[in-house]
């Protein structure tokens, strides 16, 4: 059964749009599919986290009865009801790790909490299908929904003061990807060469919430040479 959707207000410039309160992909999957839709509306910001939509406006953009949130909030539920939540369109990306080593320093210790072999976490790890369910903890960060249950392992009790720049990790239920080097307390199982985040760019996130991501194992050499060709 679908958990029913509840408006909060949050400021005088702020609404959020509620589906639930948990981290699950099929509720992500309709939060995405919400704020694709809502994203049609005039002059409104749309930002989907886990499961609920952001809406941040101008109230001076939505004059009535009932004040800017209550127009605002009719607006949205018009929106929803003509097109229906549906399925939002996601752009897919295949996204090459090297795994283990010098870029994979947790990948032993993951494969020991979870009982596989070594080779066995990269083969479940790229055999996933992930969907981005937000960005955040920093410009570019994805929280990415779809991994399997059998490479679900806790944060490290001694988070690191610097993990590299395209380090893929696990944290719990999901997968992540930094995209500079940050702090972090992840496990850290492989690194891709691609730039996770440009501010240069004309888009300067390479993923976006509700995108579709696979990640394909490359060796040491294939690592080095796509990073010099991502360098510049």
């Amino acid at each position: 059964m679908e958990s029913p959707t509840r408006f909060e207000t949050l400021a005088e410039d702020a609404l959020l749009l509620r589906f639930g309160d948990r981290i699950d992909i099929e509720l992500n999957a309709r939060v995405q599919a919400a704020a694709a839709c809502l994203r049609r509306l005039p002059r409104v910001e749309c930002v989907p986290a886990y499961a609920s939509v952001l809406l941040r406006f101008d109230p001076r953009d939505w004059p009535g009865d009932g004040g800017p949130h209550l127009q605002l909030q009719a607006a949205a539920d018009a929106a929803l009801a003509e097109t229906g939540e549906g399925v939002a369109a996601a752009h897919e990306l295949v996204i090459p790790v090297c795994y283990g080593g010098e870029y994979g320093p947790d990948l032993a210790e993951v494969a020991a909490h979870c009982g596989l072999d070594e080779a066995a976490v990269p083969a479940l790890h790229a055999a996933a299908d992930y969907r981005v369910a937000m960005l955040g903890f920093a410009p570019g960060f994805p929280y990415l929904l779809g991994l399997d249950p059998r490479l679900m392992m806790p944060r490290r009790s001694d988070p690191r003061q610097r993990v590299p720049a395209g380090s893929v990790a696990i944290g719990g239920r999901q997968t992540g990807i930094y995209p500079e080097a940050l702090p972090g307390g992840w496990q850290v199982i492989g690194r891709t060469p691609l730039r996770l985040f440009d501010l240069a760019a004309e888009a300067p996130a390479l993923l976006a919430a509700g995108d579709r991501v696979r990640f394909r194992a490359i060796e040491a050499d294939a690592f080095r040479q796509l990073a010099t060709a991502h360098s510049g």
